[in-house]
């Protein structure tokens, strides 16, 4: 068995594998261009976009810590006009699906940057980021409450002729009810987890390390915890699920899927090695040929109870 089939589905949309490149991880493709073959990879989640261009937070925005990295970048994006003109067209040359990541400070600015998405050529689905601050209830993150979130999603999937990839936050008390409230409100996939929130102390200056103060924990760190909720998600909707959170290698991926993810994206694992994608892919079809195994689609889901 030479070549097994690692193609997948996540609601109408066709990947030719499982591994995708997470949201602010990967820039918009082309920045690793020189270093890859991006044309082998499931696809691309490109980084965030907003209806306006945005600076992001002042630096130092990026810290390492044990087993992972805290960011704090401030979701720094062109804007939608930009990113269609300048960023999209380049992108539209790949031989893999792009997903546009995006996110707002109110329902209708998310409904506003999905409308500027529609009808534009190249886009395979949207991705909607429901961990940031809602401005119109106090900074609450959207994805904290499930009635905001579905709002969120069903103003989106209004203004959309794509399919609807919603990114759930991990800081929430249960994520199996955001889950819900989000796949009742029409999502066509479940995206999983955003990163943990946490902050890093430098003793001697006695000062926060990160100039915003706190950021987004991800990396290897997070696994178990992504893992645990991609078990707990898929047990909760009947829509796809994409696992997200410290995936370093194959062995790592293989455990989302046997969880029942239908995909996975890679995110930190890039900043310590641009192929890592690529690396993970290889090692899914040398696992699936080294089994016996024809296609992705039997190990999905496979994990066995105790």
């Amino acid at each position: 068995m030479s070549h097994p089939d690692l193609g997948v589905k996540i609601g109408p949309l066709e990947l030719k594998n499982p591994v995708l490149t997470a949201s602010g991880t990967f820039g918009y493709g082309q920045e690793f261009s020189p270093l890859i073959d991006l044309n082998k990879l499931g696809g691309i989640v490109v980084k965030g976009i907003s209806l306006k261009p945005r600076e992001g937070n002042p630096p130092p925005r990026i810290v390492e810590t044990p087993c992972g990295m805290l960011n704090a970048i401030g979701l720094a994006n062109p804007g939608i006009e930009a990113f269609i003109n300048e960023k999209l067209p380049r992108l539209r040359e790949l031989n893999t699906a792009v997903i546009v990541n995006i996110y707002g400070h109110t329902v209708d600015e998310y409904g506003s940057v999905a409308a500027g998405l529609k009808g534009v050529e190249g886009i395979a689905a949207i991705e909607v980021n429901i961990s940031c601050p809602n401005v119109e209830h106090g900074g609450m993150a959207f994805g904290v409450d499930p009635d905001i979130s579905a709002r969120v999603t069903e103003r989106v999937l209004e203004e959309s002729d794509k399919p609807v990839i919603v990114k759930l936050s991990p800081n929430v008390t249960d994520i199996k009810s955001v889950a819900r409230a989000v796949e009742k409100a029409g999502a066509h996939a479940l995206s999983l987890i955003n990163t943990l929130t946490g902050m890093v102390i430098d003793i001697e200056r006695r000062e926060p390390m990160l100039a915003n103060v706190f950021g987004g924990l991800s990396g290897p760190a997070i696994r178990p915890v992504a893992l645990y909720m991609v078990y707990q998600v898929v047990g909760a909707v009947s829509i796809p699920v994409i696992g997200v959170g410290g995936i370093m290698n194959y062995r790592d991926a293989l455990e989302f899927l046997m969880a029942g993810a239908r995909a996975i994206q890679v995110g930190t694992a890039n900043f310590i090695s641009p192929k890592s994608a690529l690396d993970i892919i290889d090692g899914l079809r040398t696992f699936c040929r080294e089994q016996g195994i024809s296609g992705i689609g039997e190990i999905i889901g496979t994990l066995r109870d105790k």
